[in-house]
Formats: structure tokens, sequence, C-alpha cells
């Protein structure tokens, strides 16, 4: 009520400012004297700049006081043309009437010279394009030059508004200018197919709808759906003079009347016009977003092209709904109903049909649903069903007196029937015939049959003549079953399940479900009409239902049994199947049957039982799909079916089939899938505003300029609190969860916090190993990802000094032998874990060594690297054609770090090469090693010798492996006990080695070996070792070698040492429990390999046996 009281006080305060103004320019009394005008050029000049540049109140004042003061006389044409260009520029209200009264002033003092050019100026900026013109430019182009007219010409259609309400644009003498106003508006619309002056009308009605329309605001705008357009605005104006003072009399009105009037019903045409196009662009919308959405349904993405149509029409519809609605709240109009997706009749139906999922349209709905009730129909005593309350003898009388008038209906139809029946008689003999002579042909061993034996003949009854055929029951019953055949519509059918109930008995039952089980194998039109007619008896008749059911069950079994009887009992198959299919959707069959006949079907899916399960998916495959209690176990068969189907070979008509079927039964239910119905909005994951802000950090802010605000604020951080360290652990082990690009600000910010939190860095990169190695072990597609993320995670982590090269290389190798047998992958042999045709691990590998590839290219670091390479390639090659996309990224890692390397061509190629390497030498025996990178070099010669000598000393490699056609791989030979200790000590030499080079304070007595010469000498003189019993002299005691060093060259002296010292005493101790331990490693190595070589030669000789290959042994 204020708001609406408060624009009725503004309106009247704008009405007395238009009524003074108008006021001044009629009187026209302005005289002034020539001789003290100035007419000075540089005032005059100065004036029209300030015009030209606006009319606004920034220089209202100035323009005024020239224009009393400068003669103006000679500038009056170009200071015409400048007020066009202020008036452009001129915003706001105010500005507006800033302008007006400049304008005022000019008029009065120049009405002959000045107004008449002005108008004429402005009557040109407000005209209406050229349709041709704009019909040659492009649509980009045209919607610009649109945009910009419009921006052009609302300011002018303001001010040209205010003019014509303080008489200076007039109709004629004594006439405001609303005919001119109406004239300009009119032109604008009416050659603007594409409503694009349409912000213009409304940028009109927003300031002068009052003056020109007669509107006045309502106190609500509350618009009631049935108001018609051209009647709503009079009542609500009515409505409104009714609550509120009225704001003028008729004589205090600016335009008159007439024009009022006329000006509102051309607004209110117009919005009509605009309201039947904005339902026109919503029923386009609506189709196009149709057929997009059957598009997705039917390729499964919707084409570029297409969505950019469907996203400009979007934006199109969008616009001219808002400005719709702009009209309607400005002429308070009601807005047009525009229909919605469930209101169309022609509306896709995803997932539901407007009737149910279970049926294709509303006429099958009602066919298999909508089943009469017999009790409507025939009386309960008939039907078998007991009364409560006894029936009186009235009412027993009349159904017996319908009953015998039924009887008499029926005798009279029974003479016009009987040459049918007759005919009937004899195809009834011959099918007899026919079946007798399957049942004989049955027995005999070549099992050439053709049609089923459990259809049995229907025993005719015998001709007789129509004057000596009797009126009873089986008479009755006989001309109902010739009538079936006929009854191929609902009504028919229906009468003939009522005409049967009248004659309902055990004997009549058994003859009707012969009948029904010996129909004709060409005749399968009849079928769903026979399933509906059994479907209303089996309610009150359940044993017609159940035996009928029993007989094409057992008709179903002997047709799996004569499987390789193909084209002959096609056409039974058929009629069984489709049988099925129409009881199974009259919920005559158990839904445990026909699953069960689907199962069968599925378990030898071949040959016939895929014709079968083709037609029962077309049949009633639908039906169970949608149906609650079948929907689950059938949607599992179906999967089954699908993976079986890619896993056999079909030719292309069995393909054909299943697809068809495939696709018409599960459509519906997929479609459902891609739109699911409505469902209650997503739980959002509560977190605490701790976890929040953590996560902001990392996700948001973390960026090159704001890495050290990050880590001073985690720094800052509680982490002595559990939650706390839970949540950094979340969010730092979760690398997928970032920007690609900001890992490598993930493991810096990791790096940074290792010096505060060293605990934390190295919890970080256990979960990042244990996340690798489960992708590994899972290889699930969708967390690939995840896993590309983290191994270029691991890269950061290595770069950054969290962790050394051994477990770079050691993630190599598991990258190219995890799963394979033995650790090695055979050519295109198919591993659960890494199929030939999955080149993910390959992608990973490349990531990594893009990662931290150039930082192995000296050393021992570039051997292994060199090594694992080699070994990469027969890997690749191992597997099926590289796609091309792999096939490049492989291309451009290698060559970054190796450019120079050569390319193997073929697997044998990349076997020859790689028959010395071994994958556990390369990953992990001098990785901890050779992996750190110090920041000093302090290579020892003497641990580099020692290096060296363990190479030297490594095992020969087997005799190189010849790949065989089948690929086989022989295992390593049997290794003499001495090479055996050889390697052992290699070992033991190799972990003292890599324990001085870890611990660098550790004495070096606790790590020294005695030289060769010294430990020669020692064995010359009887000693076994370094701490061996000495009894000589009878005194019990110990030798042992004292070593020094004095420069560069090791000395040693003998010490002896009593054996019952506690240093004797420890030493002989840990001598006899190394001494066991060795024993008992050797026992369990050689118990091991012995094992293995018998189970290879067994293996090699049944291969042997089965493929007759011819062995070369060598000796």
């Amino acid at each position: 009520m204020d708001s609406a009281l408060l624009k009725v006080d503004e309106e009247k305060a704008r009405h007395a400012k238009r009524v003074k103004l108008r006021e001044l320019n009629a009187a026209m009394d302005v005289h002034v004297e020539l001789s003290k005008l100035d007419s000075s050029l540089k005032r005059h000049t100065g004036l029209i700049k300030r015009m030209r540049q606006s009319l606004g109140t920034d220089h209202r004042d100035q323009i005024l006081k020239d224009i009393d003061s400068l003669s103006l006389e000679k500038y009056i044409d170009e200071i015409a043309g400048v007020t066009l260009e202020g008036i452009s520029r001129c915003k706001t209200e105010k500005d507006v009437w800033s302008a007006v009264e400049v304008i005022s002033a000019l008029h009065r003092r120049f009405p002959a010279a000045f107004t008449p050019t002005l108008i004429s100026s402005l009557s040109t900026a407000l005209a209406a394009p050229s349709r041709a013109a704009l019909s040659a430019l492009p649509p980009e182009q045209r919607e610009k030059e649109d945009s910009t007219r419009v921006s052009r010409q609302r300011p002018i259609l303001r001010i040209c508004s205010e003019l014509a309400l303080v008489g200076i644009i007039t109709d004629g003498q004594k006439r405001s200018g609303g005919e001119w106003i109406m004239k300009v508006l009119r032109e604008l619309l009416s050659n603007d197919p594409t409503l694009s002056s349409l912000p213009l009308l409304s940028t009109f009605l927003k300031s002068y709808s009052r003056p020109y329309l007669g509107l006045t605001p309502p106190q609500s705008k509350q618009i009631s759906a049935e108001a018609e357009p051209g009647t709503l605005s009079s009542a609500t104006t009515n409505a409104t003079q009714g609550e509120f003072p009225a704001l003028l009399n008729e004589g205090e009105e600016l335009v008159q009347q007439e024009i009022r009037d006329r000006f509102k019903r051309m607004c209110e045409g117009y919005f009509d016009s605009v309201s039947k196009k904005l339902v026109i662009e919503h029923k386009r919308l609506q189709d196009q977003d149709r057929r997009n959405h059957e598009a997705y349904i039917r390729s499964g993405e919707i084409f570029e092209d297409r969505q950019q149509a469907y996203e400009k029409m979007t934006k199109g519809y969008e616009k001219l709904l808002a400005s719709c609605q702009t009209l309607s709240e400005l002429l308070y109009l009601p807005m047009p109903s525009l229909p919605t997706v469930s209101q169309k009749s022609d509306s896709i139906q995803i997932g539901a049909n407007a009737v149910s999922g279970k049926w294709e349209d509303e006429e099958e709905r009602r066919f298999f649903e909508d089943i009469q009730d017999l009790k409507d129909f025939v009386p309960k005593s008939v039907l078998g069903i007991e009364s409560e309350e006894k029936e009186d003898k009235e009412a027993t009388e009349e159904r017996e007196r319908a009953l015998k008038e039924k009887a008499d209906a029926e005798a009279k139809k029974l003479e016009e029937e009987l040459e049918g029946l007759k005919l009937d008689g004899d195809q009834a003999n011959g099918k007899k015939d026919s079946t007798a002579e399957v049942e004989m042909q049955e027995g005999e061993p070549d099992g050439t049959i053709t049609p089923t034996p459990t259809s049995p003949a229907k025993v005719p009854s015998p001709p007789l003549s129509p004057q000596l055929a009797p009126q009873g029951p089986s008479q009755l019953l006989t001309a109902l079953l010739a009538r079936l055949p006929d009854a191929t519509n609902r009504a028919m059918i229906d009468q003939a399940a009522i005409d049967f109930a009248f004659l309902n008995s055990k004997a009549a039952r058994k003859r009707l479900i012969k009948f029904l089980g010996a129909v004709p194998k060409n005749r399968t039109d009849l079928l769903p009409h026979y399933a509906r007619f059994v479907a209303t008896l089996n309610r009150y008749m359940p044993d017609i239902g159940a035996e009928l059911v029993a007989l094409l069950d057992e008709e179903f079994r002997y047709l799996q049994r004569k499987k390789n009887v193909v084209k002959e009992l096609a056409e039974v198959r058929l009629k069984n199947t489709t049988y099925l299919s129409n009881l199974t959707k009259f919920c005559v069959v158990p839904s445990h049957l026909i699953l069960h006949m689907f199962k069968v079907c599925l378990d030898d899916f071949s040959g016939t039982n895929v014709e079968n399960i083709s037609m029962l998916l077309e049949g009633c495959g639908r039906f169970l799909l949608r149906s609650d209690d079948t929907r689950e176990r059938f949607g599992t068969m179906l999967e089954l079916m699908r993976r079986k189907q890619s896993m056999q070979h079909f030719d292309q008509r069995q393909i054909l089939l299943l697809e068809n079927a495939y696709y018409q039964a599960s459509l519906s239910y997929l479609a459902e899938q891609c739109n699911p119905p409505e469902r209650a909005p997503r739980q959002e994951k509560e977190r605490t505003p701790l976890e929040l802000f953590i996560r902001h950090l990392i996700y948001d802010v973390l960026a090159k300029k704001t890495i050290d605000k990050v880590l001073k604020l985690l720094r800052k951080l509680d982490w002595d609190d559990p939650i706390v360290q839970r949540a950094l652990h979340k969010v730092f082990t979760k690398p997928w969860k970032i920007k690609y690009s900001n890992v490598n600000l993930l493991a810096m910010l990791t790096y940074d916090l290792q010096r505060y939190h060293p605990a934390f860095a190295i919890s970080v990169v256990d979960q990042v190993l244990e996340d690798i190695r489960r992708g590994l072990e899972q290889n699930v597609y969708s967390t690939n990802q995840r896993r590309v993320a983290t191994i270029k995670y691991l890269g950061e982590l290595y770069i950054y000094r969290l962790l050394g090269s051994s477990l770079v290389f050691d993630t190599l190798w598991s990258l190219v032998t995890f799963g394979h047998p033995e650790g090695r992958p055979l050519p295109r042999q198919p591993c659960p874990l890494d199929m030939p045709n999955d080149f993910f691990r390959v992608r990973l590998v490349c990531v990594l060594l893009d990662t931290v590839g150039m930082c192995f290219d000296r050393g021992t670091q570039k051997r292994k690297l060199d090594n694992f390479l080699v070994f990469f390639q027969y890997y690749v090659l191992s597997k099926e054609d590289l796609p091309m996309d792999v096939d490049f990224m492989l291309s451009d890692s290698i060559e970054a770090i190796r450019p120079k390397m050569s390319m193997y061509k073929i697997i044998e190629e990349a076997a020859a090469a790689n028959a010395g390497l071994s994958t556990g030498e390369d990953s992990g025996e001098d990785s901890d090693e050779e992996g750190e990178r110090p920041q000093q070099e302090e290579d020892d010669d003497g641990d580099t010798t020692g290096q060296e000598s363990s190479n030297e000393d490594r095992a020969p490699s087997p005799d190189a492996v010849i790949v065989l056609s089948t690929q086989e791989r022989l295992g390593p030979t049997e290794e003499a006990v001495a090479d055996f200790e050889k390697e052992l000590a290699k070992i033991i030499t190799d972990s003292s080695a890599e324990s001085r080079k870890l611990d660098k304070k550790t004495a070096w007595w606790d790590s020294a070996v005695l030289a060769p010469n010294l430990r020669k000498k020692r064995v010359e003189e009887g000693d076994v070792d370094a701490g061996g019993d000495n009894n000589s002299d009878g005194n019990a005691v110990m030798h042992f070698t004292v070593i020094t060093k004095r420069g560069s060259k090791p000395q040693s002296r003998h010490l002896l040492v009593p054996a019952e010292s506690a240093l004797a005493v420890h030493t002989r101790s840990a001598q006899l429990q190394d001494k066991v331990e060795q024993q008992h490693l050797k026992r369990l190595v050689l118990d091991y390999e012995q094992r293995e070589e018998a189970e290879e030669m067994k293996a090699l000789e049944s291969r042997t046996k089965a493929g007759g290959i011819k062995i070369r042994y060598v000796g």
C-alpha cells in the first residue's frame, strides 16, 4: 500500500513539472533585446561543444545561461544537429528532464527555425531499420546492429515522449503529441519480425504507461489467469482508482482519452502477438529437446552442431520470455499458459510411458490388463461360487430361465455353423492321422520328426446332419470351439469366455484344454486371443491355465530334446514360445517357470536356443524386465546373455536376431537408467570447519604465487591433533582431486613440511605407493585418472628428494611385470590383470618417465634405466598393436630421455636383447646405494670397487631363450652348491657395503674384511677363520686378527684371547648360529629348485608328447 502511494505521489510530481513547462512553451513570451546578446564566436563554439558532449544535468545550467545570453541566429542548424548528439548521452531520468528543459528554452526562442528541424531529426533517428539491409547481413552482424540501434534509440524515445507531453511535439492545434509517439512505436514494432525493438517498448512503458495509456499501478499484482488481454488493464485501472484518490481529472490529462485508448489497445495487441510467439518458441524448444533426447538414446551422444543449435534456441527463448514477463508486469496482463512436457501427448516418455513401462501403448495395456470379470455376466452358481446368503426361489427361476434362453439361442446358432463344424471334423481326422504317424516315427532311431507328440489330436464328433444334431451341452461346446478360430478381436473372445462359463464342467474343461493345446502351427495370430480367453477363465477355473501351461511346458522340453531337428520344428518352436510369452503377460504362466525356460536356453546358448531366446525376449522380455518381481533376476540373465554373446561366435542372422530382441526388450529399461526418476537430493558430506579450511587451502588457494602462504598457514595448525593429521593426510594422498598442473606444487609442499614433520612425509609416500599397488591389483577402468595422477605425484616426490631411485625403479618394474607369470610378460598371452589389448600400464610408465626420466642420465642409474627401457620395449611388443595416441606418447617419452636409442621392431629382437637382464637385479639390488641423490659426492673408491666386483661376480646368465611359436619359457638351470655359496657371499658383502653407505659413523673395524693374502696365510697356519678356536699349549684360547691402518695400507697382527672370556664366548656362539642359519637356507633353496625342476621337466614331457616338438639338449 505504501509503495503504491509513493508511486502515485511521484507521478503527481512529474505531472506538475510537465504542466508547468507546457504552459511556458505555450506562452511564447520571450522578449530578448538583440543588442544585449553576445555574438562572439568563442562562446558560441563553447556552447556547441558542451551540447554535443551531453544535455544532462552536468551542463544544464551553463547551457541555459548561454541560450539566454547568446544570439544563436547563425548557428541554429548546427545547434539542432548537436542537440541530437547530446540527447543520445542522456541515460538517467534527471538527464532526460534536463535535456527537455534545454530543448524547451531553444523552442521558446526559435519556434520556427529550431523546432521543425529538431523534430525532423528525431523522427529520422527513430525510424525503423530497412528489412532488406538487415536480411543481407549475417545473423551475428544483424544481432549486433539491432543491439546498437536499440541502445541509440532508447534515450531519444524517452526525450521525444517528454517533448510530446510538454507541447513541443504536437499533432495539431491544442493537441498533444501522443499520436506522433504512437505512430513511431507502431513503425518500430511492426517492422521488427525478430522482436529486437521490444526493449524499446518496455523502456517506454516503464516511464510513460500512466500518461499515454492511463494505467495506474495496482495495489497488488496478483493477476487472475482467466483474465483476457484487452480487458484486464481497464479493470485494473478502475479498481485502482476506486482504492486510491483519482490522480487527475480528464481536463488535466496531457494526452487525450481517445489516444490513450488506442495506445492501450495497440500495446495489448502487441503483447498478444508476443505471447503467441512465446508459446510457439516454447513448443519448438521442447520439440528440439525431445529430438535431442531421442538422438542421445539412439546414438549415445548429441552432436556438436545439434547442441549449438539447441543452445542458441534456448538463449533466444530465455530472452523472449524475459521480455514477455516485463510486458506482462507493465501492462498488468497475465502471462500465457506454456504447455509442459507432461501436457503434450506427443512428448517422449523416457523410462515409463504415459500408461506403463510394461506396454508399448494404451491399446496393448487394455488388451492384457482390462480383463472382464465373469461374475458380472454369469451367475455365481454357474461359476461354482457359494453365496453367503441363500438366494430366493424367484431369483433361481430367473437364472434358470436365462440359462434356458441362452441355450435356445445357442441352438439357433448351431444350425448355421454345422457346415463349418463338418469341415472342422474332417480337418481333425487328418490331424489325428498325422499325429499317430508322428508317434510311430518317434520310436525310430533316425529321429526325423515333424510335429510334437504333446499336441493331442482332437477327437471329432461323428458327422451328423443338421436335422439329427442334438441340442445338448456337448454340441453347444463343439459349436463354441468351432467358433474360436474366428474370434480375432477382444469382444468376440470375451463373449466366447462368457459362453463357455455357461457350459462349464470337468469334461468341457478337459476338452477345451486339448483344443487350446492343438492350435495349428501356422495360426500364431490366434495365440494372444486364446491367452486372453484362458486368462478370463483362469480366475474361476484355475485348472484350465495350469493344465495348458503344463502341456506347453512338456512341449518345450520335447523341443529341447529335439534341438537337432531345425527346419521341421521351426514353426512349432515359434508357436510354443509365442504362446508362453502371451500367457506370461496375462500372468497365467508362473514367473519362475518362464525364467527357468529362459535359463535352460541360456545354458545351451547355441543352435535353436538362439531363436528361442530371441522370440522369448520379443514376446515377454519387456514385461519381465519391467515387472517388480522379475526385474532383478531377468536383468541378471540379460547381462549373462550379453556376456555369452560377446564370447561366442554367431552368424550374422543370429546376431541380428539377438540384437533386435535385446534392444526391443530393454530399450525402455535402459532409457530409464539414462533418465532416472526423481529422487531425494544427494546428501553432501558434512565436514568440520577445519577440514573445509584445509581443503580450501589445497584445492583453491594453492598456486605458484601462494605456496609460501599456504605453507605458513599449514604450519600454524595443531599438528598434535589426530583429526588435523587425518585431514591433512587425506588431502596430501589424493592428488587426483587437484589440478593436474598443481601436482608438483603438492609435492613441493610435502617436501617443505618434511623438515618440520618428517613422519608425515613418510606416511604420504607410503600411502602413494600403496595406492599404486592397489591400482595394479584391481585394474578398474573408472580409477584410471586417479592412477595417472598418483604416478605423476610419485615422480614429483622423487624430484623433491622425498624418496630414492630404488622406489622409482621398483615401481617401473612392477608396472611391466606385476600379474604376469614369473614376472615376465608372454607375447599376446592373456593375463587377468594386464590383457594384451590393455595399454594403460604403458601410459603410466610414460607418465613416470616424463616426470623423472631426465634425472637418470649418468652413472649406475643411467645403466639401470637403459636396462629397463630394453625390457619395456619387450613388454610393449608383447601386447597387441598400439593405438595411435599411445604410440605417439611412447615415442615422445623415449625420445625425450634417450633420443639416440634404437627401437626394436619385432619381439624376437627385444627378447634376444633382454635375455641377459634380470628384473630383480636392476630394481632392488643396489638401488639404495645409487638411488639417493646426495648433495655432495663422497663415494669412496673402495665402495666403487666393491660394486664392480659384485657385478663381475654375478652368475652367468642362462643360454639365450629361443622364442618359439608357442612362446614357451623354460626355467633356470640347476646351480651347484659352490655357485650358491658364491652368490650368498656376494649378497652378504653387498649388504655390508650398504650398511656402510647408510651409516657413515659406524666404526670401520666393524665391517672390515681380511685381505686375501692375510686370509690365505691364516689358512696355511691352520686357522679356520678370524674367530676359530686354538687349543695349543693346553690353554683354551681364541685367535683374533687386529687390523690397523697406517696411511692407505692396512696392517694386521694376531691377538690371543682366552676362550672363557665374554668376547670369545659371544663370538663363538654367533659363528655357530650363522652356520646353522646358512645350512638351513641352503637346504630350503636346493629343495625348492629341485622341486621346480621336476615340475618343469614333467610339464615339458607332457607338451612334448602332445605337440611332438623336437628338443635338443645342449650340455
